[in-house]
């Protein structure tokens, strides 16, 4: 005997809910999108804040190499690794630079990894616990760069049409992380970060103009920035 759609339908909804309501979700904020570490300081660091009433979280942190950069390890540490955080509780991660040889006259990027899990509770019912981590970038300025120049990089950016492509170049020593860029009146849709002295190429059909906004040191938006071609 075939089960009527309606009942079937009914049936898959309550699984459904009943499996989403014992998901336990990750509370845990992060206290930035971004690091600056500042080569004249001794270290640099992080909020990690616990909002929840009854939840701990066991926190670890660990800093990654870029793509780009290779395999290794990295010349940061955190502390502390791992540690508990309890409901309403925050902590500090600090980020200690632990030598190797990073370049003096432009910054360097790598990752920084906020892992949260949750504590797993004694009970009788089913329950799928989920570790969240949070991923943001690390950026290392050396002490040789002056902090109040990095605010206006993003303007220096050059545009310059060769042939069918454009050609964008960063002649500045920051990382520029592009929050809009649009090529005559066409936004270009996960415009990537641009490195210290990179050149990335855009095919465009004819000269004009482009527009774009930055990512400033605090996850805040630059005014617009504007360049003919």
């Amino acid at each position: 005997m075939k089960m009527p759609r309606l009942n079937i339908f009914f049936i898959s909804f309550i699984i459904l809910f009943f499996f989403f309501s014992q998901v336990s979700m990750a509370g845990v904020i992060v206290g930035g999108t971004r690091v600056i570490y500042d080569g004249s300081k001794r270290e640099a660091s992080l909020s990690v804040k616990n909002p929840e009433k009854k939840t701990p979280y066991l926190i670890q942190s660990w800093v990654e190499k870029d793509n780009h950069q290779g395999g290794g390890k990295t010349p940061f540490v955190i502390t502390p690794p791992l540690f508990r955080l309890d409901s309403g509780q925050e902590n500090l991660l600090r980020i200690i630079h632990a030598g190797g040889n990073l370049p003096d006259d432009r910054e360097s990027v790598f990752w920084l990894n906020v892992k949260s899990i949750p504590a797993s509770e004694k009970t009788d019912a089913n329950q799928l616990q989920i570790s969240v981590r949070t991923r943001i970038k690390l950026f290392y300025r050396p002490a040789s760069l002056k902090n109040k120049t990095a605010a206006e990089a993003y303007k220096a950016l050059i545009f310059t049409k060769t042939g069918s492509n454009l050609q964008v170049h960063n002649p500045t020593p920051y990382y520029i992380s592009f929050y809009s860029l649009k090529i005559n009146g066409k936004e270009i849709k996960d415009a990537p970060m641009i490195a210290p002295g990179e050149t990335q190429n855009y095919p465009v059909n004819a000269n004009g103009n482009a527009t774009w906004q930055a990512i400033n040191d605090f996850g805040g938006i630059t005014s617009p920035a504007s360049a003919v071609f």
